[in-house]
């Protein structure tokens, strides 16, 4: 059973409240005074572009408030550039900022981190091994300018043909196709789906881009509460007694079709749905059932699977499947799995596959690579790996004070911030020490409920982690983060008990494909002789002594309100300047 974190002390909610409040209040006083003042750089320009004759305001006055007088002092914890692959360890690129986080400018220097952001839960992002040597090879039949065409005109290859056999055999469906983007997936599918006439039920948790999807189909959309599975239903029961009889007697039903709309993981919360009540829900009302793996495909399930396997799902019993290529797959693009015949009908109707261009052939290559790897002893143990240091990096975070949430097994890990005054702390003092993380607020999510999430990878090693735990438990002591120390919000959920398989090491052949495939032919069997060895995304067994000793000499950003943020550095009570 997984934690609700609907849970919060009331005096966490008042502080959460009240810093906003004053926030807001510094954020309009500021404005004023930069009026007074004539300072008019890019900040001021929304107030005084006013309408023109006739026009509605082009500028909504509350996000853009936020923007500028809220994020933006902030800003330097996100679009951070970095200057090399994103796997276990990361290059972020040194910057600075002449005028209060507007511009920024590039020094050309970085630091290595140890990345705990990016998606790379199998560790497929890699420039060196036999992936990468299949993926180069590619490049001198197919080129690098991808197809420049759509999927229904010239920009389908063999390539693309075998990805889709490849996904809809290892997904257990009929046939399959796939896009260029996962966020296209999503947003250009439901519509092609579903219309006037029709119900969605959403879970109200799920990913902008099946919002999109379904703000652009034109059906009635109710969303119900996250995971709740006494709500899912009360909607669906309501949605089919809303119906009416007919002048001859018959009960006619208000929507032509009803579609059940969930993700497998959760990309803020970490948490799995619960898959057996919704397809029992399914069955018993003979609903339509459309799953969003984009975060489970590959990292869930014993075989990486994703969800369906995870709980041991038939896969007939989901009716459409999608998931993205990047984020197990180390590529780009989205696949929708469903029968034959809809997956024919999606590839005339669906904007994407009319519209929009396919994926490049390198990164195909990419994901057919990364499908042979999965379905070998070295894949299952990197799947095994991942779950485990999973397991016990959000325990570990539970058992030191900490607020941590997701579901067993999976890679996201959310940790909860709570106070906005403490995101873009926690961000810089993870990085003076060596750590890359992702801090997510409003609008991704609710404003009370801001959070750090980290996502583990098959690459990272025991010692990597404990690193990264080590310093987390510091900053937050620092920081006063440890909400959990006050109240067991896990009394449910047992410790895991003995020791954590062993990471790879350098020397094991946890990758061995045949060197130089025909680019026209999918290879089905591995060579029992290990071509070429790839190290665990650079199997760093250990951080540089340099990571512990030395902080990132880099100086937060001139701030706006920067006394106000201040007051909450741990830097400032122990007379640090960074």
């Amino acid at each position: 059973m997984e934690p609700s974190h609907e849970y919060m002390p009331r005096y966490l909610r008042v502080l959460i409240w009240t810093a906003y409040a004053i926030l807001t209040i510094l954020g309009y006083i500021r404005m004023k005074i930069d009026k007074l003042r004539g300072y008019n750089p890019i900040s001021c320009r929304y107030e005084d572009e006013k309408p023109k004759k006739g026009y509605a305001p082009m500028f909504d006055e509350f996000d853009h408030f936020y923007q500028r007088h809220m994020y933006r002092n902030i800003s330097d914890c996100w679009n951070r550039p970095i200057n090399s692959m994103p796997g276990a360890y990361v290059n972020v690129m040194k910057r600075s900022t002449p005028d209060r986080n507007h511009t920024y400018q590039i020094s050309g220097e970085s630091n290595r981190c140890l990345n705990l952001g990016s998606y790379n839960y199998l560790g497929f992002a890699q420039n060196e091994g036999p992936i990468n040597d299949r993926v180069v090879s590619i490049l001198s039949r197919y080129g690098t300018s991808g197809t420049c065409s759509t999927a229904v005109e010239v920009g389908t290859t063999d390539l693309h043909r075998q990805l889709e056999e490849a996904v809809a055999k290892f997904v257990g469906k009929e046939s399959a196709m796939v896009f260029g983007m996962g966020y296209l997936t999503n947003s250009t599918t439901l519509p092609a789906i579903v219309g006037k006439g029709d119900l969605v039920i959403s879970d109200s948790f799920n990913h902008a881009s099946l919002v999109m999807g379904c703000k652009a189909s034109g059906a009635t959309v109710k969303p119900f509460l996250h995971n709740n599975m006494e709500d899912l239903e009360k909607k669906v029961k309501e949605a089919i007694s809303s119906g009416s009889y007919n002048e001859n007697g018959a009960y006619q039903l208000k929507y032509k079709r009803i579609l059940i709309l969930v993700e497998g993981v959760y990309s803020m919360e970490g948490n799995t749905c619960n898959l057996p009540e919704i397809v029992r829900i399914k069955k018993k009302y003979k609903c339509y059932l459309y799953v969003d793996e984009a975060h489970s495909i590959g990292a869930m399930g014993k075989s990486g699977r994703g969800v369906v396997e995870f709980y041991g799902i038939d896969p007939e019993d989901v009716d459409i499947m999608m998931g993205t290529f990047t984020k197990s797959f180390g590529s780009v693009g989205g696949y929708i799995a469903a029968s034959s015949d809809l997956i024919a009908y999606l590839k005339m109707t669906s904007f994407a596959s009319v519209y929009c261009e396919s994926i490049a052939p390198a990164c195909v290559q990419q994901i057919l690579a990364a499908f042979e790897v999965m379905n070998t002893p070295a894949g299952l143990r990197k799947i095994e790996h991942l779950h485990a240091i999973s397991n016990w990096f959000r325990e570990e975070l539970r058992s030191r004070g900490f607020v941590a949430f997701g579901g067993k097994d999976s890679p996201v890990v959310p940790l909860m911030i709570y106070l906005p005054t403490h995101f873009s702390i926690f961000s810089r003092e993870l990085l003076r020490r060596g750590i890359a993380i992702v801090v997510v607020s409003y609008p991704a999510t609710p404003m009370n409920k801001g959070r750090a999430r980290f996502c583990l990878s098959a690459s990272h090693s025991i010692e990597d982690l404990k690193y990264a735990l080590d310093m987390i438990d510091e900053v937050g002591d620092q920081m006063n983060l440890k909400y959990n120390k006050y109240r067991n919000w896990y009394p449910e959920i047992p410790r895991r008990t003995g020791a954590l398989p062993p990471p790879p090491t350098s020397n094991e052949p946890i990758i061995s494909l045949p060197s130089n495939p025909s680019p026209s032919k999918r290879v089905h069997t591995t060579s029992s002789k290990t071509v070429k060895t790839v190290r665990a995304q650079e199997n760093i067994t250990s951080l540089p002594s340099t990571f512990v000793s030395k902080k990132v000499s880099v100086k937060p950003p001139n701030e706006g309100w920067g006394w106000f943020l201040n007051i909450f550095d741990p830097a400032t009570f122990a007379g640090q300047k960074s």
